[in-house]
């Protein structure tokens, strides 16, 4: 087991994401009012960015691509959410934050699926 620096606390605003890069493993850090979570940086739907595109508003992330969202409490889906948001378990000492990474978490994405601009394209 390997606890791996983040950042601290202080450098994540309430309500907010920050994308860190350990090692050579991007990982998105949230804040969430209540307490943080690391995940891998995109989202489970299609690819998007978190960093970009997350939204945190009420303990709740949203991606604002398609609108899947996670209560950051438990990690419940909200929604029509299909998948679950993988995370990183963490911890906090004083004002830092730690990650166990034992290897970089990824999504299996569905090579098939079409992403949104290339179905407007077609219309």
């Amino acid at each position: 087991m390997n606890w791996k620096y983040l950042c601290d606390t202080s450098d994540i605003a309430s309500n907010s994401l920050k994308l860190v890069d350990v090692d050579g493993i991007r990982i998105v850090v949230a804040n969430y009012g209540e307490g943080f979570r690391a995940m891998p940086p995109i989202c489970p739907h299609m690819e998007e960015p978190l960093e970009e595109s997350g939204v945190i508003a009420s303990c709740v992330l949203t991606c604002t691509k398609h609108l899947w969202a996670w209560d950051l409490r438990n990690l419940d889906l909200i929604g029509e959410t299909e998948k679950p948001l993988k995370t990183y378990d963490l911890k906090q000492e004083g004002n830092r934050l730690y990650a166990l990474i034992e290897q970089e978490l990824e999504y299996d994405f569905d090579e098939e699926a079409e992403d949104d601009d290339d179905f407007f394209a077609k219309a």
